[in-house]
Formats: C-alpha cells, structure tokens, sequence
C-alpha cells in the first residue's frame, strides 16, 4: 500500500521527530522548515492562519502544528504564547510566574491544522492534556516539558521517555483524531 504524501511543515525538530513517530505507516511524513508568521489570537486562530499559509507555500497537502501550555490560575495563559514566555523566562521562569497562586494546575494543547491544498479550509484537531505545572524536573531539551506533570503520571513530559509521552501527550490525542480523520478519507 502506498501511503499519501503529507508535508509538516516545522523548523521545530523535536515535534518533528515526535510526529514522525506518531505518524509511522500512517502517511508518508515530509517536511520543510519555514518561519510562519503567528498572529495574534485564540489557538485555533493561530494554527489555521498558519496552515494557510503553508498550504499556499507547499502548494500541496500540508499539516502545522500549534501547542499551548495554559495556566488555570491565569485563565489559561500563557496558551498559545507559551513559546514567547518560555524563550524569555525558561522552564523554570515559567513555574516561578505561579508563586503567588494557591492553583498550580494548567493544561497542554496542542492543535494540528491540515489542508488538503489551496482552495481548501484548513480543518483543526485539538489535544488537551491537564495536568499541575511543578518545578522543572528531567532534560530540558524540549520547551516546557520539564515543567509539566499530566494528571495520572507521576513524572513530568520531560522524565518520561519518548514511548510513554507518546501515548497520553497532548501531540498524540491531537494526531490521533488526525488518523482517524484520515483513515475515514481514504
């Protein structure tokens, strides 16, 4: 059988290599690095503008991705600026953002926009893992993993290895709504 193409388009090659992992023997998984401009709005917003913009780069089947680390006490921010935050203040500036509050919970989201090409809407799949944001514990190779612990695990995204976070991640119930759409396409 031969899979469809589909280009992620992503400089990040941490969610590169997540995805690619994810999506193994689901499609044939390209990729192209290009800086996508990010608007200002909700996450859904973002990450259709932004598939929009790929879709018209690659002229072809396309998926972006856009992930959000909100906090409860904050009314779920930083969302989808969390890589503004984190670039500024690091994992463990983040947790620090939390001192003054009694609720140290928040949640993971990530929302994967496919276009089947230009002339087409870019069609969303959203995954939300809650969880408790913890002082940084793990690698702090990959943004603000060492930070957030799911509900259910003892260990934050970053203590666990790749397999575990791929299955419970907010990435994986994303992408798994993204196969099952898929799947019903073919």
């Amino acid at each position: 059988m031969t899979l469809r193409k589909l280009t992620f388009v992503t400089g990040n090659k941490n969610k590169l290599r997540e995805m690619q992992a994810l999506l193994q023997g689901v499609v044939d998984l390209q990729n192209i690095s290009v800086d996508l401009e990010e608007i200002q709005g909700s996450m859904q917003e973002v990450a259709a503008a932004k598939c929009r913009q790929a879709v018209a780069i690659v002229d072809g089947p396309v998926i972006t991705e856009d992930v959000g680390l909100g906090f409860n006490a904050m009314n779920g921010l930083p969302g989808a600026y969390i890589k503004w935050f984190l670039h500024e203040m690091k994992p463990a500036g983040l947790h620090r953002m939390l001192s003054g509050f009694e609720d140290k919970t928040g949640f993971a989201s990530c929302i994967i926009a496919y276009c089947k090409g230009p002339g087409h809407e870019p069609i969303l799949f959203e995954g939300v893992h809650h969880g408790t944001i913890v002082e940084p514990r793990g690698a702090e190779a990959f943004g603000w993993n060492p930070i957030f612990q799911p509900n259910g695990y003892n260990e934050t995204y970053a203590e666990m290895s790749d397999e575990a976070k791929n299955t419970c991640s907010h990435r994986f119930m994303a992408v798994e709504k993204l196969k099952a759409f898929l799947a019903a396409q073919q």
